[in-house]
């Protein structure tokens, strides 16, 4: 049976979502599903609007594109819901029944009684962690908390794996594989200069991701996941 998850990450500009979308596919390439990503923005400045699409499946992927109707949506900056700085306008339009939305802030968002009342209908899993605050504290800048929001989507929804996401990482910051946009590789350049070596750059990133898949797992977010690994062996052993 075909295994399908749609990711739709929305965040502001500078905070490297499309990186993390970058991430994230690559890990789960690297546990043994298959993903391909879009990503999506206007202007490449600071506090934009972007947002980056990410397809994960057993199977070949063969759509490109928007995705509408997402499994799961990641928010990488709370103004996506308080200031609308998205192009997809409520934060939630066209998440699946029982989806999930991992919200980057520091606790719960209070939400008007007509977006309560339509999450509630859709049986929406909301998480709400301290990205940001994350890569602060385990990083000493708020640069990584694209990191942060991969670690924790992929304890969450199991897709993939802490070891996968560590390869996809180092590969990412050494450079293999990837093609950016100027404006991403631009924010490459300001992370890489907080740090003397790119050894202690790929280090406190693997730091953050590993701090929030385990801020979800003592969280109790994880329940029932399994890897795409494990759901494509199993498939091939059915």
């Amino acid at each position: 049976m075909a295994i399908r998850y749609n990711i739709r990450m929305a965040g502001v500009g500078g905070q490297g979502v499309v990186t993390g979308s970058h991430i994230f596919s690559t890990a789960v390439i690297n546990a043994g599903g298959e993903s391909t990503i879009v990503p999506f923005y206007g202007s490449e400045k600071r506090m934009a609007p972007v947002e980056s699409y990410v397809r994960v499946s057993n199977e070949p992927i063969y759509e490109i594109g928007e995705i509408t109707f997402p499994h799961i949506i990641m928010i990488y900056h709370p103004q996506v819901i308080t200031h609308g700085k998205s192009y997809t306008n409520p934060f939630y339009f066209g998440l699946k029944q029982n989806g999930v939305a991992l919200i980057n802030n520091n606790g719960p968002m209070k939400f008007d009684s007509d977006q309560e009342a339509e999450l509630k209908a859709l049986n929406a899993k909301l998480y709400f962690l301290p990205a940001t605050q994350l890569s602060l504290d385990v990083a000493g800048m708020d640069l990584a908390t694209n990191m942060a929001m991969v670690g924790a989507i992929g304890a969450i929804t199991g897709l993939t794996n802490l070891e996968a996401l560590g390869t996809a990482v180092k590969d990412r910051f050494l450079g293999k594989g990837f093609v950016v946009s100027g404006g991403t590789a631009a924010l490459d350049s300001v992370v890489e200069r907080k740090f003397k070596k790119k050894q202690e750059l790929i280090d406190k990133n693997l730091a953050v991701v590993k701090a929030a898949w385990d801020y979800a797992v003592e969280n109790g977010w994880t329940a029932g996941a399994s890897s795409m690994a494990d759901q494509t062996k199993a498939k091939a052993m059915a």
